[in-house]
């Protein structure tokens, strides 16, 4: 016997003019893994970041914006300032404007997480490295 499926319109409200015109950004890659800017807009952008098992990124600073970092999967050893702590599923942190911080696997899968960050400008330029695993501090 045939099954009729009945369709309904259901009312959606459109997207906003400044979500709607943006299409997602490309996954770029780094030395120790990828991120991916998922939405961006005036004073904030959201990536989603992933780090290999047993990579790092830069002990680094920005001067214009702050972020907050929630785990999804994986184990996030983080150093803000003078703490370090260690993260797992569902838990996050904040780090400060103008405060060193580093993000380290130090597990064996990837570590997956959001960043949201929060700013007045929010470039790739806007990072000062103090130490790298990957050779790009300043000299």
């Amino acid at each position: 016997m045939a099954q009729i499926s009945e369709t309904r319109q259901t009312d959606t409200l459109p997207l906003p003019v400044a979500i709607a015109n943006k299409s997602v950004a490309a996954t770029e890659l780094r030395p120790w893994g990828a991120f991916t800017v998922l939405e961006e807009g005036r004073g904030y952008k959201i990536k989603r970041i992933e780090v290999k098992p047993g990579h790092r990124l830069s002990l680094q600073m920005h001067h214009h914006r702050s972020e907050h970092w929630i785990v999804v999967s994986g184990t996030a050893k983080v150093i803000c300032g003078d703490q370090e702590v260690l993260l797992s599923n569902n838990e996050s942190t904040y780090v400060p404007q103008c405060t060193s911080h580093r993000l380290e696997n130090p597990g064996v899968i990837p570590l997956v997480l959001i960043e949201v960050q929060n700013g007045e400008y929010l470039g790739e330029d806007d990072i000062i490295r103090y130490q790298d695993d990957y050779a790009r501090t300043e000299d």
